[in-house]
């Protein structure tokens, strides 16, 4: 028991301004997900709807026994079922290496089983050969049960969340050290256990790169789909914008699931325990609220032509040098490679600090270029409306939380190094501006 308690202390610090910022956020999201469906979709009556009717529908709807009735889908949450289920027997039976995370804090390490790009690959080709056979009208069936995909993929993250908040009571757990609180609801969303398995399978690392990042572009592909049938039926047919969408978000897609190895030093996997917050954030969130540009061009299609298109298209590969760049300068020093002979800080604490390269311009310049790509993701969209543009808004603020939340613990890591650091490296996410 006294070797239970020195490893799992009790949580002395909130975050997100404790129980109830988590209480909040925990029914926030959601409401956040439906509500960026009922205020830009042509079923609410535009993007956004006529404000003068907003209010009024809002009330009548909440009254209304059939408007909620229409958030179940049954078949479609037996599809999303089937399709968590698929992703999971794809990661048992096709091949993969067993790779080691960072030491824990009891000594072990988690394994990891790396295919998540043949998953990506089995899916994609299955899909490719469905619609060549049934044609682009037998895919839009996402676009046409979104509000019952969405209620699934929630349903499915509270389950997920309840499951593992209850089993992390079960034996002698390693749990995550801002999760053992003591607070029910606080734990349940930041989440308690470190590592939650289901025999061999980490269900943490297997939600962050899988059912939802590939579910996110089977979603777009719906939705071009859907765009193909009301312009004639035809793939040739689908706008410059709507290419645009998909290829940036699926590139990204496959970018993250062929690097997929890299993972496994963020702060997701190596310190925060998986609670409904990174449940509902991998299955709901991501698939439904990232796809939200290709849903608006399924209604909305326009071209923008070669001169917008090749502009859109150099701002998302700027972002995307400078995001893959920085990553695999930080990959190289931590795995004790410098081929570009960078400087660094050495600390007391036996570590090494970058302060030149892309790591000397700013403390986190993969995140300036996951910005850039955000507003790239956004621009084929026009400007006739500011809520295809909720992603970057919401991204910068996710990424500046991110950013202090790891700089608070690399202040505690290293004290005073830490200081000299930020004095060499001054700017934090994007130079000259913050």
């Amino acid at each position: 028991m006294a070797d239970s308690k020195s490893l799992n202390p009790r949580t002395q610090h909130y975050e997100f301004l404790g129980p109830p910022g988590a209480f909040l956020i925990t029914v926030g999201v959601p409401l956040t997900i439906y509500g960026l469906y009922f205020t830009c979709s042509e079923a609410a009556g535009g993007c956004p709807p006529p404000f003068d009717n907003l209010f009024v529908a809002a009330v009548r709807a909440f009254n209304d026994l059939g408007w909620w009735k229409n958030l179940w889908d049954t078949q479609a949450t037996i599809l999303y079922f089937s399709w968590y289920a698929f992703v999971v027997a794809a990661w048992a039976i096709l091949p993969g290496d067993w790779v080691e995370g960072t030491r824990l804090r009891n000594g072990g390490v988690q394994k990891y089983k790396i295919n998540a790009f043949s998953t990506l690959l089995l899916t994609l080709g299955i899909t490719t050969g469905y619609i060549l056979r049934y044609g682009p009208e037998s895919f839009t069936f996402i676009y046409e049960k979104w509000l019952g995909f969405v209620t699934a993929s929630i349903l499915m993250s509270v389950l997920q969340g309840v499951y593992c908040y209850a089993s992390s009571y079960r034996g002698e757990k390693l749990l995550a050290l801002g999760g053992n609180s003591g607070n029910f609801i606080y734990d349940f969303f930041i989440g308690r256990e470190l590592n939650p398995t289901i025999g061999s399978l980490d269900i943490k690392s297997f939600n962050e790169l899988r059912p939802g990042l590939i579910l996110w572009v089977l979603i777009d592909i719906s939705m071009a789909c859907e765009q193909a049938v009301r312009r004639g039926g035809s793939l040739a047919n689908i706008t410059d914008s709507m290419w645009l969408v998909l290829a940036f978000q699926a590139f990204y897609v496959v970018d993250s699931l062929y690097n997929e190895p890299a993972i496994l030093t963020t702060m997701d996997i190596t310190t925060d325990g998986f609670g409904f917050m990174l449940s509902v954030g991998d299955l709901a969130w991501v698939p439904f609220v990232y796809s939200l540009q290709a849903r608006y061009l399924a209604f909305n299609q326009f071209e923008l032509g070669p001169v917008w298109t090749a502009a859109i298209v150099t701002l998302n590969g700027l972002g995307y040098w400078i995001f893959r760049a920085s990553n695999g300068e930080k990959n190289n020093f931590r795995n004790g490679k410098n081929p570009k002979n960078l400087k660094f800080l050495q600390t007391e604490r036996g570590t090494k600090l970058l302060t030149s390269g892309w790591w000397g311009w700013s403390r986190h310049p993969n995140y300036m270029g996951d910005l850039l790509m955000a507003i790239a993701w956004c621009l084929p969209t026009g400007f006739n409306t500011p809520i295809t543009y909720f992603y970057p808004i919401y991204f910068a603020v996710l990424l500046i939380h991110r950013q202090r939340r790891d700089e608070e613990s690399c202040q505690k890591k290293y004290g005073d190094d830490w200081k000299k650091y930020t004095e060499m490296v001054s700017y934090r996410i994007i130079p000259y501006v913050y």
